[in-house]
This record gives C-alpha cells, sequence and structure tokens, in this order.
C-alpha cells in the first residue's frame, strides 16, 4: 500500500474536476487528480458533450471577448442578441419549476461569464455555436434559445484542452485511479483510500473536492431512485459513473439534496448501445424533434414537439419517451422538415424508416399501429395554422388549433415525399439528486453545517437542476462550481498545514 501527500485532492476527471484542479493550483497548493477511467476514455460526460456553455453575454462585444478571433465578416453575418442575467434565471426557474436553490443559480449566473474568461484565460478556445444554435435565413444566423458559445472540439476538445492547461499547471493526475472511501478527523478529510489498477493506495491530503458525477451509470441506483424501467435506458456518456462520490459523501455525514428521483434524459437511438464510446462514429441523439411528429407504438402523438426552442425542453423529453408503451417512439419528417436534420441523423447506426408514400411509411414503423398513425398524421396535417408564417429562429406561433395535444410552433405538414422516420428510446445524461453545498461549495452535514474540508462540483451538486435544465447550464455550472470548489479547498488546505505546523512547534517546545 503506497502513501502520497497532497493539499487537495480532486476525485473525478471531466470538467468541474479540472476546473477545481486547475482553481487549486492557481491558490498555490499542491494537487492530485483522481480520474476513475484509463487515459484514453478520460473526461467523464464532458467528452461527450457538445461543449456548450451558456452564458451571460450582452451583446456581440461580449462574444468577441470570449472568442478573440471572430472575424468582422462573421459578426456582420451574426444576429447573436443578448442574454442577460434576468433571462438566465428566469429559464432556470422556469424550466425547474422553481424548485431550483435560488442562491445556487444566482451564484452560477453571476459567475457564468467571469468563469468562461478564466477558462479562456487557461487556453480553452471557444466559437460560436453555428448550424446547431442559428439557423441561416436571408444569409445571416440568428441565434435562438440563449445558447451561443462552445468549445473548439466539442466536449472531447474541451477536455483535451483543460488536460493541457492541468499538465502544464504541475496537476498531478492518476488515472484507472478509483476512490473508494473517505477517512476524517474533526479538521477535515485526512486519506482518501483508492484502488489504482488494482492496488489499494491510502493518498492523503488536507481537502478533497468531489466531482465524479452523478449514478446515471448504475443501474441499481436507477432503478431505486428513478423507478422501474430506468434500468432498461441508455446511458448517453461515462459508464464510470456509477454514484461513488455521492456513497463517500453521504458515509461521511453529508445531506442528501434535491430530485433524487431525477434525470436530464433524452430521445436515444432506440437500438444504440448500453452505454457511450468515445471511439465510436454513432451518434444516438435525435434532437431535430421541434420540426417533426413523435408518435409512440399506437400511432398516437403525444407531446408538444414545439413547445418551447430544444434547449428547453430536450432534457425532459426522454422521461415522456420512456413512459410510453414499450419505451420507445418515432420521430417522422417529410421532405421539408428532413431539411432541418441536424448531422447526427446522417451518422452511422442510425434506426430509421424511409418511404415515398405515407402508408408505405406506416407499414414500416417497428411496433407501430399503421391505421393510428395515418390517422394521427391526417389531423395534424388538417389542424396546422398554415396562414401563420414559418420561422425555425423564433418561436414562430405556427401551430395546429384542436388536437388533443397540439403542436405550438413550427408545425410542418407531413405530406410531401419522400418521408423519413426514427425510432428512439431514452438516453440518460446526468442525475439531479446530490449532496447540498452552501455557496463556497462546502459539502453539509444534516445540520447545514459543513463538512470540513469536503467540497462538490459538477453533477454531485443536488437542487440546482429539478424536471428540466437549459441547455449549455451543465458545463457552465461544473466550471463555475468547480472553480469556487479548487479555490476554496486550497484556501482551507493551507489554513490546515499552517496550523499543523503550529501545533507541532508548539509540541516540540
Amino acid at each position: 500500500m503506497n502513501n502520497a501527500a497532497y493539499d487537495v485532492i480532486v476525485i473525478g476527471g471531466g470538467n468541474a474536476a479540472l476546473c477545481a484542479a486547475l482553481a487549486a493550483r492557481e491558490r498555490g497548493a499542491k494537487v492530485a487528480l483522481l480520474e476513475r477511467a484509463p487515459e484514453n476514455r478520460r473526461g467523464g460526460n464532458t467528452a461527450f458533450t457538445g461543449g456548450s456553455f451558456r452564458t451571460v453575454f450582452n451583446g456581440v462585444a461580449d462574444i468577441r471577448a470570449l472568442v478573440p478571433d471572430l472575424t468582422d465578416d462573421e459578426a456582420a453575418r451574426s444576429d447573436f442578441g443578448d442574454y442577460r442575467a434576468e433571462a438566465f434565471l428566469d429559464d432556470i426557474g422556469r424550466v425547474t419549476q422553481y424548485h431550483t436553490d435560488p442562491d445556487l443559480a444566482e451564484l452560477l449566473v453571476k459567475r457564468s461569464t467571469e468563469t468562461l474568461l478564466w477558462l479562456r484565460d487557461k487556453g480553452i478556445r471557444f466559437i460560436p455555436k453555428y448550424g446547431r444554435q442559428a439557423f441561416q435565413v436571408d444569409g445571416k444566423f440568428k441565434f435562438f434559445g440563449g445558447l451561443v458559445i462552445e468549445s473548439v472540439g466539442g466536449g472531447r476538445g474541451l477536455v483535451e484542452m483543460e488536460y493541457r492547461s492541468a499538465q502544464a499547471a504541475g496537476v498531478t493526475i492518476r488515472y484507472r485511479a478509483r476512490a473508494v472511501a473517505l477517512q476524517r478527523d474533526r479538521y477535515g478529510i485526512q486519506i482518501v483510500r483508492t484502488v489504482v489498477d488494482g492496488d489499494e493506495e491510502e493518498i492523503r491530503g488536507h481537502a478533497v473536492v468531489i466531482a465524479c458525477g452523478g449514478f446515471e451509470a448504475n443501474r441499481e441506483w436507477r432503478t431505486r431512485y428513478l423507478g422501474p424501467g430506468w434500468d432498461l435506458a441508455k446511458v448517453r456518456g461515462s459508464r464510470y459513473n456509477t454514484g461513488d462520490g455521492l456513497r463517500m459523501a453521504l458515509e461521511a455525514g453529508a445531506q442528501p439534496h434535491g430530485q433524487w428521483s431525477g434525470c436530464h434524459s433524452v430521445s436515444w437511438d432506440r437500438y444504440a448501445p448500453d452505454y457511450g464510446d468515445l471511439e465510436a462514429r454513432m451518434n444516438g441523439q435525435r434532437h431535430s424533434y421541434p420540426m417533426s411528429i413523435m408518435v409512440n407504438a399506437a400511432g398516437e402523438r403525444f407531446l408538444d414537439e414545439g413547445a418551447d426552442f430544444r434547449n428547453y425542453t430536450y432534457a425532459k423529453y426522454g422521461e415522456l419517451v420512456m413512459r410510453q408503451p414499450g419505451g420507445y417512439a418515432w420521430q417522422v419528417y417529410d421532405a421539408e422538415s428532413a431539411k432541418f436534420l441536424r448531422e447526427e441523423y446522417r451518422t452511422r447506426g442510425v434506426t430509421k424508416a424511409t418511404a415515398d408514400t405515407i402508408e408505405e411509411l406506416a407499414s414500416r414503423l417497428e411496433g407501430v399501429d399503421p391505421q393510428g398513425f395515418l390517422r394521427t398524421v391526417r389531423e395534424y396535417n388538417a389542424a396546422i395554422r398554415r396562414d401563420v408564417p414559418f420561422d425555425p429562429n423564433v418561436k414562430d406561433g405556427r401551430c395546429t388549433s384542436g388536437l388533443r395535444i397540439d403542436k405550438s410552433n413550427w408545425a410542418l405538414p407531413i405530406e410531401r415525399p419522400p418521408f423519413e422516420a426514427y425510432a428512439v428510446g431514452t438516453g440518460i445524461t446526468f442525475t439531479y439528486g446530490g449532496v447540498k453545498i452552501d455557496t463556497a461549495t462546502r459539502i453539509l452535514d444534516y445540520e447545514d453545517a459543513p463538512l470540513p474540508g469536503l467540497y462538490a462540483a459538477g453533477e454531485m451538486i443536488g437542487g440546482l437542476f429539478y424536471f428540466n435544465y437549459p441547455a449549455g447550464s451543465g458545463l457552465t455550472s461544473g466550471a463555475v462550481f468547480g472553480r469556487i470548489a479548487g479555490s476554496e479547498a486550497a484556501a482551507h488546505a493551507m489554513e490546515r498545514s499552517g496550523a499543523r505546523r503550529a501545533r507541532e512547534t508548539a509540541h516540540a517546545n
């Protein structure tokens, strides 16, 4: 059994953990980062994301601060609009049904821009999110849904840039290092018990940041906390997020907090692999549904595909798919609506059906009642307000009228061949339940008192997201709270180290 000593130990290997490690090193702490995955699978869920960051900005000048190489031509062809703090807070409150912890939400919003600028100074490069967040109309890109920025290379590019920055800063990185237990005294953490390549190690430190994700890759916990059927969901991201950090924190006395029965879940290819694979070309996400109709096994629509921009509905619609008979659905497009299909619909491993007539398509939708489907299409087409102009960049009000579930926006008819349909199930991204923290990211016990030397960031935090979340706020949350956690942990470690030296000196005298 080996022994090593550090000021700050960071458990996890994704965006939140790396931001914590960078912030702790910035304060002069000796830092170890424990990544459970092997090096070629590092990065946690971050590596599987699109790299989107939701942040406050007040126009093109703020975007240029984050994207210094934005050209004059790009700026002239882009309508970025603005996204003020009030709008960000309102979005978080609205989609979480106002269950969100107001202090954490306010901290996330107010620190968003400065944290992205801090990441930029750490070598992280950002670009505008063309293609996914802006359709080109009349030669100009108009951004919608409050989301504008992404990291170069998506989530995997973000991970690579953050690891380079951490290595250059002198962070010790251990791969295949699974933290399994914490040992603490009245002053804080003493030891993180770890299994590294099958060997047990005791890693000593003065403070610990737990940032190793939720329990989305743990089938038993999913069934226990989310309910029946969730053991069958596909895991969009890392297979290593099995709740180890939550278990260790709870065993250390942490107070569970937030919506343990809720999660971020999306429409995902029905026959996708059980876990995400960074090396595979297959992309299971199916996010063009606002331009589609979605039908279940009875051939019936079961949700409002155009209720809002994808950014505000995709993270909750996976659960609605889960609730359908058999836990699956089909997204249906005609030649006109198919123009808006994102690139993931054209990748390897897509489960689809195509036909030149709607009747032929009905016969090819596996597990769907053909007559129910044809009736749904007829009723939907007849109910569209065709006098309202279509505009993909705004909530255009082109709706249906008189259906059991009306479509609120972007109601394009399903009538022009060829027709396409895509089979979807449910993909789970991350769980909402976590531990309770204060605004210094200190983990709190059942009496709301801080557990000395123990901090949390990323998906470990409970109380921020409930039922749903605004797209891009996950990476921003990881960066904001990871940065705070690393800085606070370093300060605690330095104070504890100084106090220990003082005690040793006094004892020697």
